[in-house]
């Protein structure tokens, strides 16, 4: 038997990943019916939070520029795209093609899964006298924070999967869970959605990551293709 190349990430057992994806639909489909049919508790709430954080952010011009900052280019969609985009050409170069397919692969079903659930919900985005940003398209979930939620969970999958050591792993975990949470703070500060739609796009994104890890993990072994000799076969 031949030990493990170094381009040839451990597989975790997929039940895990899978009993989590689990867990987070029920909450997922739940939130998604609560705003599908406006139930006016969640609504009342919603719009309750919005005003109030709006009212901060008229007030506080400086932190709302800096959130705008944030938003629209540190943690925008198109830039969590590009360091996915990064992930694939780091796997493609040390020949870990499959891998660096299925992140990619990955990324995009969370985009069609969050621009197909916009277009069937349809809520209206937050309207004010006094906006201080604008967006497009409809409101639920939130695409801001499902790209953030599913491009850093696969990464923080994939430095786990190749025993980055711990203070890199620790510095992404930190970076990760400041720009999943501060991407969905600041798009309720700009008033551009409703709290829902932000818990909507974290929980959609981790229920993303959930199923995607379950099934890289219970997906035929595929790593000789990638240029890898598989050890379990030698």
């Amino acid at each position: 038997m031949y030990p493990a190349p170094l381009d040839s990430p451990t597989r975790p057992p997929g039940y895990r990943a899978a009993l989590v994806a689990a867990l987070l639909c029920v909450p997922s489909v739940l939130l998604l019916l609560l705003v599908s049919f406006k139930w006016r508790p969640l609504l009342t709430l919603d719009g309750d939070i919005a005003r109030t954080t709006h009212r901060w952010a008229v007030a506080d011009p400086d932190t709302t520029q800096t959130f705008r900052v944030l938003t629209d280019w540190v943690w925008d969609p198109w830039t969590m795209r590009a360091v996915c985009a990064l992930a694939f050409g780091w796997l493609a170069l040390r020949g870990a093609w499959w891998l660096a397919l299925w992140i990619a692969g990955a990324c995009a079903v969370g985009s069609v899964v969050q621009q197909s659930l916009k277009a069937a919900v349809d809520r209206p985005r937050p309207v004010w006298p006094d906006p201080v940003d604008s967006a497009h398209y409809a409101a639920f979930p939130s695409g801001h924070a499902m790209t953030a939620t599913v491009v850093c969970g696969l990464l923080l999958w994939l430095l786990r999967r190749y025993d980055a050591r711990p203070a890199v792993w620790r510095a992404a975990l930190v970076l990760a869970t400041v720009s999943v949470v501060g991407v969905g703070l600041t798009r309720v500060w700009l008033g551009v959605h409703w709290p829902s739609d932000v818990l909507g796009g974290w929980l959609l994104g981790a229920m993303t990551v959930a199923l995607a890890v379950s099934s890289y993990a219970y997906w035929p072994d595929r790593r000789g293709a990638d240029g890898t000799a598989s050890a379990a076969r030698r």
